[in-house]
């Protein structure tokens, strides 16, 4: 899918921002916990829900959305009883974000005791955390970056 066609016939929230179209395309909660399983092996409806507990039609919806906006792919089963999920390039470039949300949910959602899952590398290491870096590869924040609006 090319990048023009992804998310066409999506009515955007604030068309000129990447952040708003993202948040449109992928943003709610289903559809985010839908991608992070499908980022950690989950290929069919029942893997979906089974993760999720996500009710039946809203996970029927979102899988259908989520094809759609082209973040998702789906394919009938070798044994063409069911279809499998898999993510698109586009779907797999939404890993940072994942990760993102996840080390920020480490470090404020939960209390400094409490027991959570953790994200690991091959060697089963917990991934170090991520840090924006400006185009000098100083670190950025929000007091040393801007928008600046393209036309």
């Amino acid at each position: 899918m090319t990048r023009s066609a992804l998310g066409a016939g999506t009515p955007w929230t604030d068309p000129n921002c990447p952040v708003a179209r993202t948040v449109d395309l992928v943003g709610d909660r289903w559809s985010l916990l839908i991608v992070r399983d499908a980022m950690d092996g989950a290929r069919a409806f029942t893997d979906f829900q089974q993760r999720t507990g996500i009710a039946r039609n809203i996970l029927t919806d979102r899988l259908r959305r989520l094809v759609e906006r082209g973040v998702l792919d789906r394919r009938t089963a070798p044994s063409g009883k069911r279809q499998l999920y898999a993510l698109t390039p586009a779907g797999r470039d939404l890993f940072t974000v994942i990760v993102a949300l996840r080390q920020w949910g480490e470090r404020h959602a939960f209390a400094p005791d409490e027991p959570h899952s953790v994200l690991v590398d091959g060697q089963g290491l917990p991934l170090p955390p991520l840090h924006p870096v400006d185009s000098d590869g100083r670190p950025a924040d929000v007091a040393t970056t801007r928008v600046r609006k393209e036309s």
